[in-house]
């Protein structure tokens, strides 16, 4: 099947090549898209154009993050501070920072040199004007739990306290301190998230105003700003002059593309439409196998299933088990391409200890062992034996080629294996995210990239609390023993609870269908030099991109 997958896919790719060169590309008109060009063709502009997926949710910190935000604010927004690649800290829109004995009470040194794009100073007040708006459960922002360890944040989102009680006060223009309920030892890494990421209180007031698709009021703090967003086509972002860093900036413009598929993407790097093609199906690695374009870099994600516990029989631990061990994950990566590896871990494959630089996933027992024996016998217990009566169960995931089919195969190892049957239910990408937010399905696909560099990225989203969590867990002794983690320490304890933590919730309750980590297969332009990898997600960053001969 697996081959039989990569031929069809390769035809495909094949044939659009040649449709697109006959017929043109979608998105943006007149564009040559060669590095180096402008919009018009003309030499001299050094401008990149990246391929990015479908258009989903807004560009506002505050609001409902999506993909396109994650593509906008890695250029666009500066963060107080975040890591480089040797765990060191990189200062951006902080210049320094000081934490009191107990961990509890930091305060942050804003830069007074940095402006947003049109000159507006940026202040202590644009930085709590973020996370006052995201703690509005009418913001939408997955992303709010993430400020519950600033003191009286949770309060405020669950509406037992007023906005004014946040733990977080301008001291003055340029000095920010953020106080919290009890120390938090990840609490720096925290701050690369879109909830702690300034927003111009000049211009962000609510996030369903259109303030950040409007490249009047949608100012940046970052190398690049937007200056033109066409919906479903493409937005672009110029490099921003008063950036206090501008002088490391050297390329002039980035444009992303919004495409419905990878193979689209694929093709429009072949004719030349997009500079950068990142995260393409597997494919691709064998039609530039031995060329500078093939970029393969590991990804900080994991792919797995969601089961939603308020519908029957998901809300039965035998029935989720048995699903779990029923899967044969091996041969679905077989099946489903050579960028994909299985794991049985929620916490991703490819995520180092920063204690030991080990991945931190290899430093304890698998969670659970794939048994198809055990899996039809806990199905039998649930009163299916089988899979007699069993409902049909309907799995909605995106339509993109990988899900699609990996949703094939999945189907198809269920029925053979228990004699359970899942209706397949291809979805929009915005379609599929919104749904799945609401609660509105029985089995979701869901990727989860890591958004700061530690396990709790992932153990968060299963908590009772958790703003992501949509398939109704409410486990006490799990959110106990994170809340303990949070706390310890000494970094070898502290690891020993959230192994622990996700031992119980992925081999034990089995809250998800974890199946595959995965590596990203890039398609650059040899041209482009100084695309770096973001340590934390393991995702592409250009800021400092450059054009060479």
């Amino acid at each position: 099947m697996k081959n039989r997958l990569k031929k069809v896919l390769c035809s495909l790719i094949t044939v659009s090549l040649c449709s697109t060169l006959f017929l043109g590309g979608c998105g943006k008109q007149g564009k040559d898209s060669a590095a180096g060009k402008t919009a018009d063709g003309e030499n001299g502009k050094k401008e990149i154009v990246v391929a990015t997926n479908s258009e989903t949710g807004g560009l506002d910190p505050a609001g409902m993050i999506a993909l396109t935000y994650l593509s906008y604010s890695v250029s666009a927004l500066d963060e107080l501070l975040t890591y480089n690649e040797k765990g060191e800290i990189d200062y951006r829109a902080a210049e320094s920072y000081e934490v009191n004995d107990d961990s509890t009470v930091w305060t942050f040194h804003l830069r007074k040199e940095a402006v947003w794009s049109d000159g507006t100073p940026v202040t202590a007040a644009d930085f709590i004007n973020t996370m006052v708006r995201s703690l509005d459960p009418k913001s939408g922002n997955g992303y709010a739990n993430y400020l519950f360890p600033v003191k009286n944040a949770e309060a405020i989102y669950n509406g037992e306290a007023d906005a004014g009680t946040l733990g977080a006060k301008a001291l003055d223009d340029y000095t920010l301190e953020i106080a919290l309920d009890k120390p938090c030892v990840y609490f720096l890494d925290l701050l690369r998230l879109p909830v702690y990421t300034p927003s111009c209180v000049k211009y962000a007031d609510a996030v369903d105003s259109g303030w950040d698709k409007d490249p009047k009021t949608s100012v940046a703090n970052g190398p690049f700003y937007l200056a033109e967003y066409v919906p479903e086509q493409y937005f672009v972002l110029k490099k921003n002059e008063k950036y206090w860093n501008a002088d490391k900036v050297k390329l002039d413009q980035i444009t992303y593309r919004f495409f419905d598929d990878q193979q689209s993407m694929a093709s429009a790097y072949e004719t030349g439409e997009v500079d950068v093609a990142p995260a393409l199906q597997s494919s691709v690695m064998d039609l530039y196998q031995g060329k500078d374009d093939l970029v393969i870099t590991d990804t900080i994600a994991t792919r797995y299933i969601y089961p939603n516990l308020n519908v029957k029989p998901l809300d039965d631990v035998r029935v989720r088990k048995a699903i779990n061990l029923a899967i044969d994950r091996e041969e679905l990566c077989k099946m489903v391409g050579d960028d994909t590896e299985p794991t049985v871990n929620f916490i991703a494959k490819y995520m180092k200890d920063k204690q030991t630089g080990g991945y931190f996933v290899d430093e304890a027992e698998p969670p659970f062992k794939e048994n198809l024996k055990e899996a039809k016998k806990l199905l039998a217990d649930a009163g299916y034996p089988d899979g007699k009566g069993f409902p049909k169960l309907t799995y909605n995931y995106p339509s993109l080629e990988m899900d699609s089919d990996t949703a094939q195969v999945v189907q198809e190892q269920l029925k053979q294996n228990l004699n359970i049957d899942i209706e397949l239910n291809a979805q929009e990408l915005q379609v599929n995210y919104t749904e799945r937010r609401a609660g509105n399905f029985d089995l979701c696909r869901m990727n989860w990239t890591a958004d700061f560099a530690d396990p709790y990225t992932y153990l968060s989203m299963l908590l009772s609390n958790s703003t992501y969590n949509c398939s109704g867990i409410h486990d006490e002794k799990y959110d106990a023993l994170v809340e303990q983690s949070d706390t310890e320490k000494d970094p070898a304890k502290r690891a020993e609870l959230m192994h622990e933590a996700e031992k119980l919730a992925v081999g034990e309750e089995f809250y998800i269908i974890p199946l595959y980590s995965m590596k990203s297969c890039n398609l650059i332009r040899p041209t482009i030099k100084g695309i770096t990898q973001i340590p934390a997600t393991g995702a592409l960053e250009y800021r400092y991109a450059e054009i060479t001969e």
